[in-house]
């Protein structure tokens, strides 16, 4: 499968203004990931700097009463699943891949919510410290979000070469990390209350 960066980056930005739009986010409030697609970098790219796109999930129970998170090996924080895009693959498909990997749930599915509204939940763009063992700068996660359901039942198997642990948390544990994704869940009527 080809994958053309200039579609990609198109796509983006129409993903960006249709979420913007959406859940009334300001413009600047992605002005590095907008400068960047408008400079032509290759954002799909995770040596792109001073940033790149990722892709995350927000793993909900069937009820909406739960996300399962994970704890972030070199950042030793818990967090949605997620990591770096990798093309050509579809941004919602990218998140689940992530989760899957991370979890070990094999049961996952994005949250159809996301096929009628043709957008993420959230779009977050956050600094990453830099890494001189990985010879990479201070830069930018553009992370796109999407809302992904786990079957009841099923264990998890968390990829310790990947991450410290997985768990269960009460859907206020997004507030303290993603206060933006709640909300918008609650907006979308993806959750209660």
């Amino acid at each position: 499968m080809s994958f053309d960066p200039a579609a990609f980056r198109h796509q983006v930005l129409a993903v960006l203004d249709g979420h913007a739009r959406a859940f009334d986010v300001p413009t600047e409030r992605h002005a590095v990931l907008r400068g960047q697609i408008a400079g032509a970098d290759d954002i799909h790219l995770r040596r792109t700097f001073p940033g790149h796109i990722t892709t995350s999930a927000i793993v909900l129970d069937g009820e909406g009463r739960q996300t399962l998170l994970i704890r972030h090996r070199s950042l030793g924080r818990w967090l949605q699943p997620g990591g770096h895009y990798e093309a050509p693959e579809e941004l919602a498909v990218s998140a689940l891949r992530e989760a899957v990997e991370e979890t070990g749930l094999s049961t996952l599915a994005v949250d159809p919510w996301h096929e009628i509204s043709g957008l993420p939940i959230d779009i977050d763009s956050h600094l990453i410290p830099a890494s001189p063992e990985r010879d990479e700068p201070e830069h930018w996660h553009h992370d796109i979000r999407y809302v992904v359901r786990a079957e009841a039942g099923e264990s998890l198997r968390p990829d310790f070469a990947e991450v410290e642990g997985a768990a269960w948390h009460d859907l206020t544990a997004l507030g303290e990390i993603a206060p933006c994704v709640l909300r918008n869940l609650r907006q979308a009527g993806l959750i209660g209350g």
